[in-house]
């Protein structure tokens, strides 16, 4: 297993695929994929103001809310996703037309997106948790707080808001996760892509 740390500081802000807000991207594959030929997508966004959200032919979205009083989804078709507390979470089809309102002023958040058919997952946790990793990608990402991660029993790290842990596997291996503060929030995201 190949372990990754991706510092949230060392994440340069780029415009959205529409223009309307500021996306930091903190992997995708394939490595340097354009905004139209990801397999898999991981991002935080800011969202500053109503409007638009790019569309995503035949990429599956998930939001999870890390910031802000919260905000709604509004399908074109009617259907609403409420995200008013922090670690809410919304999924939906990425062609599909979606127009954000804000509750009371910007927010941010997390992103997964994959290519229909790609197997995926993603969790929250607010406590410790040993993990048998089965994914042939997984992912740590400290929302809030702190965390502690031991790998294969050998491999310690820290992880602060923002910090994302990626762990390629072969096989299957274990990881130790221990919240370091109170109030500690993290998401595990497992994908099953291979290059």
């Amino acid at each position: 297993m190949t372990s990754t740390l991706i510092r949230g500081a060392s994440l340069a802000p780029r415009a959205w695929k529409n223009g309307g807000g500021a996306t930091r991207e903190i992997a995708a594959g394939p490595a340097d994929a354009a905004l139209d030929a990801f397999a898999w997508r991981l991002s935080i966004a800011n969202v500053d103001a109503p409007g638009a959200f790019s569309t995503f032919a035949g990429i599956d979205r998930t939001l999870v809310l890390l910031d802000g009083a919260g905000m709604r989804l509004n399908e074109a078709g009617g259907r609403v996703h409420v995200l008013d507390a922090p670690l809410s979470m919304a999924s939906f089809a990425g062609e599909t037309p979606i127009h954000a309102s804000l509750d009371n002023g910007p927010t941010r958040d997390f992103n997964v997106m994959v290519r229909r058919g790609v197997a995926h997952s993603l969790d929250v946790y607010r406590d410790d948790a040993d993990l048998a990793l089965s994914h042939a990608l997984t992912f740590l990402f400290c929302a809030r707080g702190a965390l502690d991660v031991t790998i294969d029993a050998d491999t310690r790290l820290r992880l602060e808001p923002d910090d994302t842990l990626r762990l390629d596997a072969a096989r299957t291996r274990r990881c130790r996760v221990t919240c370091a503060t109170r109030d500690t929030a993290w998401l595990l995201i497992g994908i099953d892509w291979q290059p």
